[in-house]
């Protein structure tokens, strides 16, 4: 009898721990949102443009107590990818949304960078690695404080801040709304359920996680809305009773189901495994975007250079105390983009032996707004419609680190 009472308890605690715990619902009751955060300053707004690509950059505070939760380099990469991809509809499992949900799907052009600019204008690598003495932190937020074990945040008008540390209890992220208190703005998530690669756990080892507190971040409810029957204020979701866990079977019908396709289980805001998970929906995706509108509590994003240390002198960044650590790069002739002016269609080639297949190449304007990314080209020609920017002076970059090399286009 005491062995199958421990086995029992030994099984209760497995399933509680695969359970998805999302501490952001008791986060916001603790920590209300009042729209604290300010634009940069009125001459920097400006409104997003439809269907731009957004991107935004990210720095990453790893709090780790332990050799094991001083993730690598590698997962922090997966994680990124998985943002990447989640938030473009890029992602291999979009296949797997049921057919009666598929048009629902949608791409929401929204995509995240490492940042490359500091605070104060320097060089950055966009991770910083912090040894704490907390074995854990909890929802009260030492996390993003240097005073209390843990790490404080970047500027968070022009920074998603992102902790990856050791989280109490069952709990593996929680977010803050927009317009959050700006020391407290940004991600908070468990250091074995962030990215795809190394120690992570079987039921969150998908990057999901992260995905799902973005989400969050950028306005999003979960989408039974936190009551039985409740609403998130998005109309392309389906009402359904409560969240579903592991991995329903389509359809997966609730008490609140109104239709015959049922809960729309597999949405990124959801509490199911993150091999279940795959889509956002146009009407998330519209909610998302809102706030980069100007007077949006994200617009100041429209006005960071921080991802392209090339484009570190923006009126928006401080001066820098001491000389960069790194010498600015030198373009070389490796690609060629032309018709250069152009009108249309701006085609990129390599030359002299350089290997354009896998490169990042990241269009912006004279402002450093980016304005179109390629995380790997394809081949080594590619195409770029120009037609729908208007005339100026624009940026492409290609590559990262030593073999970037940044080309000016003009626009007549």
């Amino acid at each position: 009898m005491k062995v199958l009472l421990s086995f029992l308890v030994c099984l209760l605690g497995l399933v509680t721990q695969a359970q998805r715990q999302c501490g952001s619902s008791e986060y916001t009751r603790l920590n209300p949102a009042v729209f604290a955060n300010t634009p940069l300053t009125s001459s920097y707004q400006r409104d997003t443009v439809r269907d731009e690509i957004l991107t935004v950059p990210v720095v990453i505070h790893v709090l780790y107590n332990t050799s094991t939760q001083n993730i690598s380099d590698q997962q922090i990469l997966s994680q990124l990818a998985v943002l990447n991809n989640d938030f473009r509809r890029m992602n291999a499992d979009a296949a797997q949304t049921p057919g009666a949900f598929a048009t629902a799907a949608a791409d929401c052009r929204i995509m995240f960078c490492l940042a490359q600019v500091d605070p104060r204008g320097r060089p950055a690598r966009g991770i910083i690695r912090k040894y704490t003495t907390k074995s854990a932190f909890s929802l009260d937020d030492a996390v993003k404080f240097s005073a209390a074990g843990g790490d404080d945040a970047w500027d968070s008008r022009k920074y998603l801040n992102i902790w990856v540390c050791n989280l109490q209890g069952n709990t593996i992220g929680y977010a803050s709304l927009p317009g959050s208190q700006a020391d407290k703005d940004g991600v908070v998530i468990q250091y074995n359920a962030f990215g795809t690669t190394g120690i992570l756990q079987p039921a969150f080892n998908k990057g999901r996680t992260t995905t799902h507190e973005v989400g969050h971040w950028l306005g999003l409810k979960h989408i039974w809305g936190d009551n039985a029957c409740g609403s998130d204020g998005i109309e392309d979701t389906p009402p359904q009773a409560g969240y579903n866990i592991n991995c329903p079977v389509f359809p997966r019908m609730s008490t609140c189901s109104s239709n015959a396709s049922g809960d729309m289980f597999m949405n990124f805001m959801d509490y199911t495994n993150d091999a279940c998970m795959n889509l956002f929906t146009h009407g998330q995706k519209k909610k998302m975007r809102s706030l980069f509108a100007v007077g949006g509590p994200r617009n100041s994003f429209m006005s960071s250079f921080a991802c392209d240390s090339t484009l570190a002198s923006g009126a928006d960044l401080p001066t820098p105390a001491t000389p960069p650590t790194q010498p600015v790069e030198v373009a070389r002739p490796i690609v060629s983009a032309f018709p250069n002016p152009v009108v249309q269609s701006l085609t990129i080639t390599a030359s002299e032996g350089y290997i354009l297949t896998g490169k990042s190449i990241v269009l912006t304007n004279s402002n450093g707004i980016a304005l179109k990314y390629i995380q790997q080209a394809s081949s080594e020609r590619v195409q770029m419609d120009m037609s729908a920017y208007p005339a100026g002076v624009y940026l492409i970059q290609v590559g990262i680190g030593a073999e970037r090399q940044v080309q000016k286009i003009v626009k007549p």
